[in-house]
């Protein structure tokens, strides 16, 4: 009787090990449940409304493409440098302007103390400010309000005092720069140019003699040739990032991807200039990414 008892409590002591040592696999059954939950996974392709939204981006980015060609051509387009540069000068600092060059002769020589007469209208009120370029014809006006002036060059020679006029573009500060440079040389045109010109008061010999550019300059002043190359710069600019977006927007058509078509609305914003009508498109395709949801897939 006492070795029976012995025998069950060493079977007792080896089923509690092998429990606690997870050894006994063949003592308990085991039991499966089942439940409501089904697995499911999103979509990896492109919904319609999201190819739809793509193809839409596109479209707003061949117009933002079109647009920088239009910056990148000064001669031709809806915008023109001097349009760009005029529009910049608005929002100008006063006194932010400083305007600088060489004045020559016909034969390119520079003309020394020859009178550089500025003048602009400003609240109904003419103002003036006036130079003398030195012995190799050089002059510079600092502090100059930004915009459209009348430059006058009065040159004294032979008993007369010729007038030189043009319409110039004072180019406002660009980027962090706090001064905005415009630098124009002119060539005075001869004295039998001048003297082919007839006298303002009728007679056939006058002391003042002028040759006015300003009429066939009301479309197109004189500006800085380094602004014309900042149009073209922003022009470049608009372009490349029109290419950007529709590669991203191809891009996210073929993988499914709605952060890719997002980034692409997003630059495709910014590809319209200040066409500020055009920007609405970039701003409905970027707020129609929100509303594409994908379908997901249940698993069987």
């Amino acid at each position: 009787m006492v070795m029976g008892a012995e025998v069950d409590v060493q079977t007792q002591d080896l089923d509690y090990i092998d429990e606690m040592t997870s050894q006994e696999n063949n003592n308990h059954n085991i039991m499966f449940a089942t439940s409501e939950a089904k697995l499911t996974i999103e979509q990896k392709n492109m919904p319609p409304i999201g190819n739809a939204t793509g193809i839409f981006v596109i479209i707003i980015a061949l117009l933002g493409f079109v647009n920088g060609l239009d910056y990148t051509s000064p001669q031709s387009g809806l915008v023109r440098p001097d349009e760009f540069v005029y529009s910049m000068t608005h929002n100008a600092p006063e006194n932010s302007a400083t305007f600088q060059g060489v004045v020559y002769d016909h034969e390119e020589n520079g003309l020394n103390n020859s009178r550089v007469y500025v003048s602009w209208l400003e609240d109904g009120i003419w103002n003036s400010s006036e130079v003398y370029t030195d012995l190799d014809g050089n002059f510079k006006f600092e502090e100059l309000d930004p915009g459209m002036v009348r430059v006058d060059i009065i040159v004294s020679r032979n008993g007369h005092r010729d007038v030189f006029s043009n319409r110039v573009l004072l180019s406002p500060p660009a980027l962090f720069e706090p001064i905005g440079f415009t630098t124009i040389d002119f060539e005075v045109p001869s004295e039998e140019d001048f003297a082919e010109q007839k006298c303002s008061d009728g007679a056939d010999e006058c002391e003042i003699r002028e040759i006015d550019k300003t009429p066939e300059q009301m479309d197109h002043p004189l500006m800085d040739p380094g602004a014309s190359t900042l149009y073209t710069t922003v022009g470049i600019a608009f372009i490349s990032l029109a290419l950007i977006s529709i590669g991203f927007a191809v891009w996210s058509m073929k993988s499914g991807s709605i952060a890719l078509l997002r980034t692409s609305a997003v630059l495709s914003f910014f590809t319209m200039g200040h066409y500020y009508s055009a920007c609405l498109f970039g701003l409905v395709a970027f707020i129609l990414t929100y509303s594409i949801k994908k379908p997901k897939i249940t698993l069987d």
